[in-house]
């Protein structure tokens, strides 16, 4: 008889079993065990989750609520998840393959700072109502700008960073005054779960948090039915393509992350010894399961080799393994599927006539786990498909370039625009340089990091809207103008 956990949907307020007693088992991609169950939710427990948000929004007190005392409720589930969070970096480390120092920090650490950031910030600093200038025409007038809930929100994250990418969603949603329905990935749900749970015991009202887990069937609900307004989705942009047009033919408010292809960018003049960390944080965090990594590596022609070099040198020291066992640099690829989807896109590189300088099968004595060795390429075009596709594996390319307007060229030459960087000894320089890359957000000599008060969003595949901060919040927020005669 099975001893892993099953678990249940959060429909609102209360722990509530599905349709259907189809399950999802979640595996652990390093073991290949299965360390849970999760609901495969039917389209009708979608809807009651929907209708369970929608009685929240339109009757419950929670958009209505006074600022201080949704955000004292926002902070109560902050405090919650600092105690929870040894809990939390277990499951990150279990479901999702991520190495202990990612968990604690980018997966667990940095989402709850952010939850925690959002509620002190509309509590404080966010103007609510803001008056506008007597207007003139057939009489004159004065009034305010309100900023209003936007309403029901379907949250819909990814596996790679699946608290961090739920909580980026919910923070704004809640702080907005909106309610929520949230569906985990179905290979990373457990985390979002115990959101749930968390939500319990902050006394959420019921409804203002739904979390139901699921594929496909529960996903397309959510992106269709004429209760939700909104629809937040982090995904591939082929997913994220078929959410735009779903959500089109209600006319649903879509706030897209997807795909990424960024590119370091290295002048002739920058400290490789600097660069090259970037480089392989880009490769080999989360095993390249990243859209925001820094997966082209562009460099001048005169410096191609010397970095090749330094690349391939470090690589050799990174431990491939389970991520749960101390010493771990890089842990697995989320599933089989994707593991074959990253080799396939390997042999495709070579029979471009692109040269694997390192890796580029599987490590040695990991017979069980989905795992890739960090695999660089060198002799790449910027038109093969190797340096055009997303491989969200621990895949990197060199591409050589002559000069700046030339690196700015193969930069832009792309079909993603997230994230990049520019290295060069002069920040003058590198600045302009920064400026013409059409990306979303452009680090320079190594800057950057993740701030809950910065905007990240893309350019073109790579999505519509941004996300984190103030700019988060906004898009959770509608604009309400109410005027009246000056008389």
């Amino acid at each position: 008889m099975s001893t892993e956990p099953t678990y249940r949907l959060y429909i609102d307020g209360a722990w509530t079993d599905g349709d259907s007693d189809e399950r999802i088992d979640v595996v652990n991609p390093a073991t290949e065990q299965v360390i849970g169950r999760v609901p495969q939710a039917t389209g009708g427990d979608v809807a009651r989750a929907i209708r369970a948000a929608r009685r929240a929004f339109d009757e419950g007190p929670w958009p209505a609520m006074p600022v201080r005392e949704r955000a004292s409720a926002m902070l109560r589930m902050a405090d919650a998840m600092e105690r929870r969070m040894p809990e939390l970096v277990e499951l990150s480390i279990a479901e999702a393959g991520s190495t202990r120092a990612l968990a604690e920090s980018i997966q667990i650490g940095v989402p709850i700072q952010h939850f925690r950031d959002m509620a002190e910030r509309v509590m404080s600093a966010f103007a609510w109502e803001r008056p506008v200038a007597p207007t003139a025409g057939p009489g004159i007038s004065q009034g305010v700008l309100r900023r209003e809930p936007f309403g029901v929100a379907a949250l819909i994250s990814a596996y790679n960073f699946p608290f961090f990418l739920s909580i980026m969603k919910l923070a704004p949603a809640l702080a907005a005054g909106c309610t929520t329905v949230l569906k985990p990935a179905p290979t990373t749900p457990l985390e979002s779960l115990v959101l749930g749970e968390i939500a319990d015991e902050a006394g959420l009202p019921p409804g203002v948090l739904n979390v139901v887990t699921g594929d496909v069937e529960a996903g397309r609900e959510l992106t269709t039915h004429p209760m939700v307004d909104l629809v937040s989705f982090t995904g591939s942009d082929t997913v994220g393509r078929l959410v735009y047009e779903q959500a089109a033919r209600t006319i649903k408010k879509v706030v897209l992350e997807l795909g990424g292809k960024s590119a370091t960018i290295v002048c002739e003049d920058a400290d490789l010894d600097k660069v090259l960390p970037e480089v392989l944080f880009g490769i080999t965090v989360h095993a390249g399961q990243g859209c925001a990594l820094h997966t082209r590596t562009l460099v001048h022609r005169s410096r191609h080799d010397e970095l090749v070099e330094k690349i391939v040198g470090a690589l050799g020291h990174v431990k491939v393994g389970d991520p749960a066992l101390p010493g771990t640099m890089m842990g697995p690829l989320i599933s089989r599927a994707q593991r074959e989807k990253v080799e396939n896109l390997i042999r495709v590189g070579e029979k471009e006539g692109a040269r694997i300088a390192f890796g580029g099968g599987r490590p040695a004595g990991l017979d069980k786990g989905f795992f890739v060795e960090p695999t660089l390429f060198t002799g790449v075009d910027n038109a093969m498909a190797i340096a055009q596709t997303e491989f969200f594996g621990p895949v990197g390319t060199v591409i050589p370039f002559e000069d700046d307007a030339d690196a700015v060229r193969i930069a832009n030459d792309s079909p993603y625009g997230l994230a990049g960087s520019v290295w060069a000894a002069d920040p003058a320089r590198a600045y302009e340089i920064a400026k013409r890359v059409r990306t979303g957000s452009v680090s320079i000599n190594g800057a950057g990091g993740i701030s809950p008060h910065l905007a990240f969003g893309g350019y073109k595949k790579s999505g519509i809207g941004r996300e984190w901060g103030e700019f988060g919040l906004d898009e959770y927020l509608q604009t309400k103008t109410v005027s009246w005669g000056a008389r």
